[in-house]
């Protein structure tokens, strides 16, 4: 095989985001040429040719060589601090300015990572030279005390693959309304709802996310251009784990997310609960607050980690009676994987976290919750409590409802789609955005009622209205 018949892909990753430092990663692919146009290597192949042993990406991929992220101003004219690594391919960056935008770039053994980048292309079966960039920029979170506005970007059950047919197609629309959105609004950051991989590029039980190669293309690639200067937060989902699949993406899910680089800092100050569940809390400014709640099976089939003794202490931590002492923040929103209420069609409302977790949220002052899980989307309102369901980024269920009474369901829709979240001090506003044609303009989905009346997709929640 010639060196035209290999190719090394390089990526960057802005990891995670606080008031004060930046935490950037590196990696990438090998891509080889076969019978059918191109492929991912495997990861086994790779070591067992003594290429990479440990991965080609995430937090315990080994290093490429000394790695550098230098930090400039927003102007991209000054070096405002900078941070070397020599054993793994991220590091944190420290000393920067609240609220802050800033632009960076990774210099790897003295040189540029990811100058020339070549994007996958369906028609092509492969990789093909780009005419793209990467963005690399960022804006640090605000102080605590600070009530800045508050935009992002919310989606489930997205991780197919952009070659698998019709569900990868859906895949990349979403993915190109996610970036269209990014650029016409202030996003801060993306949140995944959980099913953030189903399978990798060959067996879809077997080889289900938990090696490097199987995430390609079902999340590095389509979201390169967003990963590059957006932080995400995810949920674990069923098909992160051995719920669904024959494998435990888990281990996989914390290397390439690197959850313990980032939630390290608030393990320790009660800030995020791992091992068992991902949980953990986002404090953005004084104006929001999101809380991860794992809604997933724990080691004990059908025992959910929510129901685990230290996962129950942490929730209640994270959702205090009257939102806690101080006020702040001005709202909470908890995002899962699993629907509290469901109308289906495929799935029921959850009972476990209607009995552990739904009277956190009502004592807390929640307004609203995230999930996905069901294919579709879901409007419901429960005792005060707006609850959306986003499980179509990538997956859809075209069968309606059929149970709108059990979830307190108002409106619903069978399109891909994705939420655009917008925070300040009076309200919070919901859009469900479709999949975006190439070349096209998102638009907001088409919502319907129960009787197959269009009804407003915007989801208005006013701060001194509820119920």
């Amino acid at each position: 095989m010639t060196q035209a018949d290999r190719r090394f892909e390089p990526f960057v990753h802005l990891v995670d985001s606080t008031d004060t430092s930046v935490l950037v990663a590196w990696g990438g692919f090998f891509l080889q040429r076969c019978d059918t146009g191109w492929e991912v290597v495997d990861d086994d192949d790779l070591q067992e040719r003594g290429r990479r042993d440990g991965g080609t990406i995430g937090a315990t991929s080994p290093p490429y060589g000394v790695g550098v992220v230098e930090v400039l101003d927003a102007a991209g004219a000054d070096v405002v601090a900078s941070a070397r690594s020599h054993d793994a391919n991220h590091v944190w960056v420290e000393g920067l300015e609240p609220d802050t935008e800033y632009r960076y770039r990774v210099v790897v053994d003295g040189r540029l990572w990811g100058e020339e980048l070549w994007d996958w292309q369906l028609d092509r079966r492969g990789p093909t030279p780009s005419d793209r960039t990467y963005d690399l920029r960022f804006r640090t979170h605000p102080a605590n005390g600070s009530s800045v506005p508050v935009t992002f970007l919310a989606f489930g059950d997205y991780g197919v693959g952009i070659t698998n047919g019709e569900a990868g197609l859906r895949q990349q629309g979403v993915a190109r309304t996610l970036e269209k959105l990014s650029a016409s609004h202030p996003v801060r950051f993306l949140v995944g709802l959980g099913d953030n991989i189903y399978h990798g590029a060959e067996d879809k039980l077997a080889q289900s996310g938990d090696e490097d190669d199987d995430w390609y293309l079902t999340f590095y690639e389509p979201y390169r251009y967003l990963l590059d200067h957006l932080p995400m937060y995810p949920a674990a989902g069923n098909h992160d784990g051995s719920d669904e699949e024959a494998s435990d993406d888990r281990q996989q899910l914390a290397d390439n997310f690197h959850l313990h680089a980032r939630f390290q800092p608030r393990l320790e100050s009660g800030r995020a609960s791992l091992e068992p569940g991902l949980f953990y809390a986002l404090r953005f400014g004084a104006l929001l607050e999101i809380v991860c709640v794992d809604t997933s099976w724990g080691e004990v089939e059908g025992v959910h980690d929510f129901e685990n003794e230290a996962s129950k202490r942490w929730l209640e931590g994270a959702l205090p009676p009257g939102g806690g002492p101080d006020g702040f923040p001005a709202w909470r929103i908890p995002f899962c994987h699993h629907p509290a209420y469901c109308a289906g069609p495929h799935h029921e409302n959850m009972k476990e976290q209607i009995e552990h977790v739904v009277p956190l949220y009502r004592r807390a002052g929640v307004r609203l919750v995230l999930s996905g899980h069901e294919h579709n989307f879901q409007h419901g309102r429960v005792d005060g409590i707006d609850y959306l369901v986003s499980g179509a980024a990538g997956k859809l269920e075209e069968d309606p409802p059929t149970r709108w009474d059990d979830g307190g369901t108002m409106g619903w829709a069978s399109t891909p789609h994705c939420l655009l979240v917008e925070v300040d001090a009076d309200r919070i506003v919901v859009t469900p955005y479709g999949s975006t044609e190439e070349g096209g303009e998102p638009r907001p989905i088409r919502v319907l009622d129960r009787a197959g009346h269009e009804v407003d997709a915007r989801i208005v929640l006013e701060r001194d209205a509820p119920g």
